[in-house]
C-alpha cells in the first residue's frame, strides 16, 4: 500500500489530469505540496518537479485548470520549499549528515557546484533534479547570508517556474509533445543543465 502511494506520488506529473478530473479545486493544495516537499524537504528528491510543472501548464491550456492560480501556487511552493530546506540546513545539517541521513554523493556532487558557481548554484540548481533538492540545504549548513539566499531563492524559482509551466501551456499539447512527453521533460532539462554542465567541465579540467 505504501510502496503504491510513493509510485503515484512519483508519476504525479501522468496522473494530474485523472486527479482534475476526480477531485476538481482540491489539487491546487497538492500541488503546492509536493513542489514544497520536492525543494523543501531534503529527504524527498525523488518527487516530481520538471514534469510536474509542465504538466500543469498543459492542463492550463485546455481549461482543466487555472493558469494564474497554478503560476501563483508553484512560486509560492518553490520559494518556501527552498526557505524551509536552508533552515533545515542550518538549524540540522551537520548532525543530519554526521548521522549518514543523506547520501554523501549527493552532498558531494552539490558542494563542487558551489566550489565553481558559488551563490549562483541557487538559481542553476533549480533546473537540476537531485541538486535542485541539496542546493538550499548545503547553503544553510554553510550558513550563507540568508537575503542574498532569499534574492537567488526568488529568481531562480521565479526563472524555473515560468519556463516549464509556459513551456507546457504554450506547447503541451501539440500532438507530437503529447505523444514523447517523457522524452520532451528530458530534453529540456538537458537543454538547461548543458551550459552549466560545460562549465563545470571546464573549471575541472583547468585545475588540472
Amino acid at each position: 500500500m505504501i510502496s503504491e502511494f510513493f509510485q503515484f506520488l512519483m508519476h504525479l506529473d501522468v496522473n494530474l489530469l485523472l486527479l482534475v478530473q476526480s477531485y476538481g479545486i482540491i489539487i491546487y493544495p497538492l500541488l503546492f505540496i509536493v513542489l514544497f516537499c520536492e525543494t523543501g524537504l531534503v529527504v524527498a528528491p525523488f518527487l516530481p518537479g520538471d514534469s510536474l510543472l509542465f504538466a500543469a501548464g498543459t492542463l492550463a491550456a485546455v481549461g482543466a485548470l487555472n493558469l494564474w492560480i497554478v503560476l501563483f501556487i508553484l512560486l509560492f511552493a518553490a520559494i518556501i520549499g527552498d526557505s524551509v530546506n536552508y533552515s533545515i540546513g542550518k538549524f540540522a545539517g551537520r548532525k543530519l549528515i554526521e548521522k549518514n541521513y543523506i547520501k554523501e554523493a549527493y552532498i558531494q556532487k552539490t558542494e563542487h557546484f558551489y566550489e565553481k558557481y558559488g551563490n549562483k548554484t541557487i538559481v542553476i540548481a533549480r533546473f537540476m533534479p537531485i541538486i535542485r533538492t541539496f542546493a538550499p540545504f548545503i547553503a544553510g549548513v554553510g550558513r550563507m547570508n540568508y537575503t542574498k539566499f532569499l534574492f537567488y531563492n526568488i529568481l531562480g524559482a521565479v526563472m524555473w517556474v515560468l519556463l516549464f509551466v509556459l513551456g507546457g501551456f504554450f506547447f503541451g499539447n501539440i500532438p507530437l509533445i503529447k505523444e514523447h512527453f517523457s522524452l520532451v521533460i528530458l530534453l529540456i532539462i538537458i537543454i538547461s543543465i548543458v551550459p552549466a554542465v560545460i562549465d563545470f567541465v571546464r573549471y575541472k579540467f583547468s585545475k588540472n
